[in-house]
């Protein structure tokens, strides 16, 4: 009976890479929104987490978020990737004027059932209370950023270990560092197997 509640109350692996994918979905349509990359009109209100989140409406960025988190998923199930990163650029200069920073550790779990399942020791509740924290702190970032006051796009990059299979529509690309940067951590969650640290970088005066 004990070890079934254990089962019961613990995430599996993939239930854990789900759980990032959800966190990195409705912290970068915050992002857009918060930084005013896209109209707020463009958004609408969705609760996640026990908070209300703005998710962008438009179905080219939804397609292309998809896409790209259903990769990074894959990724965390299988420990290939190290950080995801989340540009924020001048439109006519190319400039990068911020970047969001996600970095991933991975935790040991603990192994069980015939196919050798990995799962973590941590009660969703808690976790979720760990993720609703760090979004309320993102939402919280617009009091100190720098207004962007021109045209601006995103671009989200993923760095992988060396044996990751990539898709052929993804392109090889190189870091977009900021000049005289200033960096701001947020708060660190863990789902007991995926840990997540989150920064922003932001261009300084």
């Amino acid at each position: 009976m004990a070890t079934q509640q254990l089962t019961k109350n613990c995430i599996s692996l993939k239930g854990s890479a789900s759980l990032v994918k959800e966190y990195l979905n409705y912290g970068v349509n915050s992002i857009l929104y918060q930084r005013g990359i896209y109209p707020a009109e463009s958004f609408q209100t969705e609760e996640h987490f026990g908070i209300t989140t703005f998710m962008s409406s438009n179905e080219k960025i939804k397609e292309f978020l998809t896409n790209v988190l259903t990769q990074i998923e894959d990724w965390l199930v299988k420990k290939k990737v190290e950080r995801i990163t989340l540009v924020i650029n001048d439109v006519k200069t190319k400039e990068t004027l911020e970047r969001w920073d996600f970095k991933v550790q991975y935790e040991v779990g603990v192994t069980v059932g015939k196919e050798g399942e990995e799962t973590g020791k941590k009660e969703l509740k808690e976790i979720q209370k760990e993720i609703r924290d760090v979004l309320r702190q993102i939402t919280a970032t617009i009091s100190f950023l720098p207004l962007l006051d021109r045209l601006c796009s995103f671009d989200i990059l993923v760095q992988t270990v060396q044996d990751a299979d990539v898709p052929q529509l993804w392109d090889e690309t190189q870091p977009c560092f900021i000049t005289n940067s200033q960096e701001v951590q947020l708060r660190t969650f863990s789902t007991s197997l995926h840990r997540m640290e989150t920064f922003v970088s932001y261009k300084g005066e």
